[in-house]
């Protein structure tokens, strides 16, 4: 049957099939946790067919990817991965013609993302389950992180005397800077003082390694519950708070905050102005007047 699985290995050793894939992954960058997901597409795919990937033609594939959609009801998103992963398997590694499987485009959607109050927020962290857990999520929100980017956060990576926390190979694999305000400083404090983390911040629990961006999302429903908050599709509510919230409170100028939130372009961090108060409050005065009670 070969390489069904693309994770077995024989004989103790890595199988050729799966090993030739990953150093190509390697050579081009692509990150980790890229890596991982991309394997395990492959391996639900073989297992789907019962066959080794090498033996899947292009119509077995385009028949998964319609099944993945139309029968299993994932998201587009979800398709699109496996369909990368497809591409660059069979296109680079098995120089197979991949233009014969396709994923069609997604419909463009415009949904802005649901916002929480300060006050919301804070009632969100507050009904975490504990000091680490509180800790996380406020340093989610207050240093406007992604979720991979706050569980790969490190200790020496928090620097008191530039007030700075630095992110290292966010998304893009890119390095940047983002705020250490006062009072994350001193719950990073005081959370060290309980916890004494190293090298990671946030570890897994009796592990050396760092929670995952799962663990953390888990996290953040389980609080979101706890509060009563129905506003919010996960962890990355805090950081779209942030952005939203600097721009409502402190009038922060955009490129600063693109650099903050590690935007590519300047596009991504404008659509904030849509979701602040002030872009919804400051115009229409004039409009309503005439249907005011004084106003007869």
């Amino acid at each position: 049957m070969g390489d069904v699985s693309l994770t077995l290995k024989q004989g103790g050793t890595m199988t050729p099939l799966r090993k030739k894939f990953i150093e190509h992954m390697v050579l081009r960058n692509l990150a980790p946790s890229t890596q991982t997901v991309y394997v395990e597409c492959l391996a639900a795919l073989a297992k789907f067919y019962g066959l080794s990937p090498d033996k899947i033609n292009n119509d077995q594939i385009q028949a998964y990817l319609i099944h993945l959609i139309s029968e299993r009801k994932l998201s587009w998103s979800t398709g699109n991965i496996a369909f990368s992963a497809f591409r660059l398997f069979y296109q680079q590694i098995l120089k197979r013609d991949a233009s014969t499987f396709s994923l069609p485009s997604r419909k463009r959607q415009s949904r802005l993302p649901e916002i929480l109050s300060p006050q919301e927020v804070k009632r969100l962290i507050d009904a975490a389950g504990n000091q680490k857990h509180r800790t996380l999520l406020l340093t989610t929100y207050l240093a406007g992180l992604r979720a991979n980017e706050v569980v790969h956060l490190k200790v020496e990576d928090v620097d008191s005397e530039r007030m700075t926390i630095r992110v290292q190979q966010g998304k893009g694999n890119k390095d940047r800077y983002t705020l250490l305000l006062p009072e994350l400083l001193e719950a990073l404090r005081i959370y060290w003082k309980t916890y004494r983390p190293s090298p990671w911040l946030f570890p897994a629990q009796g592990t050396n390694q760092s929670l995952t961006a799962s663990a953390a999302l888990q996290i953040f429903k389980r609080a979101q519950k706890k509060a009563g908050l129905s506003k919010g599709q996960g962890i990355h509510t805090l950081r779209h708070c942030f952005a939203t919230h600097l721009l409502e409170e402190e009038n922060i100028d955009l490129h600063r905050l693109q650099r903050l939130m590690g935007h590519a372009t300047l596009r991504s961090t404008s659509r904030y102005l849509h979701l602040t108060r002030k872009g919804l409050t400051s115009v229409g005065g004039s409009l309503g007047q005439p249907y005011r009670a004084n106003a007869v």
